[in-house]
């Protein structure tokens, strides 16, 4: 069997006044000289150096390879605020990164935390790195879907940052099929082949028949006979809790947003990676969010961008990382 080539990495810095920089160096810090050599951190210069002052890793940053982007006015450079030029800047960051895979410079991006709230302030529409990877990509947003994986759960999401009567109405059972497929590639690029696959239910207990409505039988049900017919190894629709509780499948595909972060965070808190499947490029953030409370004081724990760098390098994380 041929050993692919280690993964050529773009790392973008997030949102400049939140812990993005500081984890982004913590994490480079922590890696071995091989490792970092393959990774190419996208964001604004000044800020990025005064994060290597207050974690005192100045004579790192002097040695990183850097893009410069999403440059930001030193009046807006605030630690903790939440300022529409550093949601901007965020927004370009991020976007020069995916640029940049798709041009086949490198073959993932890893994102640091946003703050969704000052990208709304910049005036861009925004509901997660997903929507911005269709955006970028050229592909419908509901074509780009969310995979967590932390915890030892793979947990797939139909539906994402969209109040539950907008998830309600939008859910199909061509958006169902639509999400199993892409984990099901995204499963085959971290290592995980022919997963089994939990479906869980819109519904609690998966409607019990129609009980309690008749969404699962008429949207979940038709897309597990499809997607059975194609040949993939899915199990349900049923109960999320039950299927959770038995741990059994590779890969788990959740409804509603809550239903696949819960879980996540009770067994991954502020260590799980956030990857946007579907698209050309493939984007891995972190589970958690950008921390404006502990931002520019060099205390931010980078685990959780470690494990995602370890997870898209194809590695498995080192046993120092919890």
């Amino acid at each position: 069997m041929v050993t692919p080539p280690p993964r050529r990495l773009a790392l973008s810095s997030g949102d400049p006044n939140g812990i993005g920089p500081e984890i982004a160096l913590k994490a480079l810090a922590a890696l071995d000289d091989t490792a970092r050599d393959r990774i190419t951190v996208f964001g604004p210069g000044e800020v990025l150096q005064r994060a290597a002052q207050v974690c005192d890793l100045s004579a790192l940053w002097s040695t990183l390879r850097h893009v410069e982007a999403g440059t930001l006015p030193t009046s807006a450079a605030v630690p903790g605020r939440v300022d529409a030029a550093a949601g901007a800047s965020t927004i370009a960051s991020a976007t020069a990164a995916l640029q940049a895979v798709r041009a086949g410079d490198f073959d993932a991006v890893i994102a640091c935390p946003h703050h969704e709230t000052a990208i709304h302030q910049a005036g861009m529409a925004f509901s997660g790195y997903p929507s911005l990877v269709a955006r970028v990509c050229g592909v419908p947003e509901d074509e780009v879907f969310l995979l967590l994986v932390g915890g030892g759960l793979r947990i797939v999401h139909v539906t994402l940052h969209e109040s539950v009567r907008t998830a309600l109405d939008r859910l199909t059972p061509a958006l169902i099929e639509r999400a199993v497929r892409s984990a099901v590639r995204a499963c085959a690029l971290l290592g995980v082949n022919d997963p089994h696959i939990g479906v869980f239910g819109i519904n609690p207990h998966a409607s019990e028949g129609t009980l309690f409505g008749p969404e699962d039988q008429g949207i979940v049900v038709p897309a597990m006979a499809t997607l059975r017919a194609e040949g993939y190894r899915v199990d349900g629709p049923h109960g999320a809790d039950m299927v959770l509780s038995q741990r059994r499948h590779d890969l788990y595909v959740a409804m509603l947003h809550d239903q696949g972060h819960i879980p996540i965070k009770l067994l991954a808190p502020n260590a799980a990676s956030a990857l946007s499947i579907g698209a050309d490029a493939l984007l891995s953030s972190v589970g958690h969010g950008s921390a404006m409370d502990i931002a520019g004081r060099g205390i931010a724990d980078p685990t959780a961008l470690l494990r995602t760098i370890a997870l898209l390098s194809g590695q498995t994380p080192s046993p120092a990382i919890p």
